[in-house]
């Protein structure tokens, strides 16, 4: 099997690792920080939005399963690609929208899905998502990984991540884990 990578910045990571996880195709996804000045950074630091690190999900997946076009499709539609530095309550560049490409062909994908998500005005308001060079990633702290399905029953798992998870599952149900094995059955 062939993998690749993909590092997307779409807010809060706890929320990304929870959706990136359910889909067909995605080998894993670590939670951790890209984007910044600070080497090796800790979450703390991180949340004082002064490193320049945005929370990430790098996901690893296999390209026959799943597309790199496919992975933006669910990242554009499981967050708000024109808030600057924002998701929700959450407020920092830390949780901006950003695009870590680990090559050319992430690039171009990344840039043409812009133009069309903004030329069919998919979204009230611009989109704000940058879209930069894969530097480096830094894992996040053991306790962020798989957070909500450690944590779903904490309540910000239950105001946030739930209901983005719930409507995440129905919009992309064709591609949930077991579902190609379900289809065969």
């Amino acid at each position: 099997m062939k993998i690749e990578v993909a590092t997307f910045g779409s807010g809060c990571f706890w929320c990304s690792e929870a959706v990136f996880s359910e889909l067909e195709g995605v080998v894993r996804v670590e939670p951790g920080y890209s984007g910044g000045s600070v080497k090796d950074p800790t979450y703390e630091q991180v949340c004082t939005d002064t490193t320049g690190h945005a929370e990430v999900a790098q996901v690893t997946f296999d390209p026959a399963a799943i597309s790199f076009r496919e992975l933006l499709e669910v990242f554009f539609s499981t967050h708000d690609p024109t808030t600057l530095n924002r998701q929700g309550a959450d407020v920092g560049s830390q949780y901006r929208s950003v695009v870590f490409y680990a090559n050319d062909a992430q690039r171009t994908q990344s840039l043409d899905i812009i133009r069309e998500l903004s030329a069919e005005r998919v979204f009230r308001n611009p989109i704000v998502t940058e879209v930069v060079p894969l530097e480096a990633f830094y894992p996040a702290e053991d306790y962020h990984r798989e957070y909500f399905r450690r944590n779903a029953s904490k309540p910000y798992c239950q105001a946030v991540i739930a209901p983005k998870l719930a409507k995440f599952r129905e919009h992309w149900k064709t591609k949930l884990r077991g579902t190609a094995t379900a289809k065969a059955a």
